[in-house]
């Protein structure tokens, strides 16, 4: 039975400002529903902190079947 194979896509979104993380639900629908529209499907989100624990960035791990 053939293995099924994959690829993958990271993106990054800065969601850092001066007075903490600044989350645009607008922007990330936007982005998700692109990489939807590509066959793409979000498979995690990474939470990348600075000093104190403040969101700077979200990392998005996408995959869809190997082509």
């Amino acid at each position: 039975m053939p293995r099924d194979s994959w690829e993958y896509r990271t993106l990054k979104l800065d969601v850092s400002s001066w007075l903490g993380p600044k989350v645009e639900p607008e922007r990330i629908d936007a982005e998700l529903n692109a990489h939807g529209r590509e066959g793409w499907e979000l498979v995690s989100l990474i939470d990348i902190n600075r000093h104190q624990g403040s969101t700077a960035e979200l990392v998005l791990v996408f995959k869809r079947p190997g082509r």
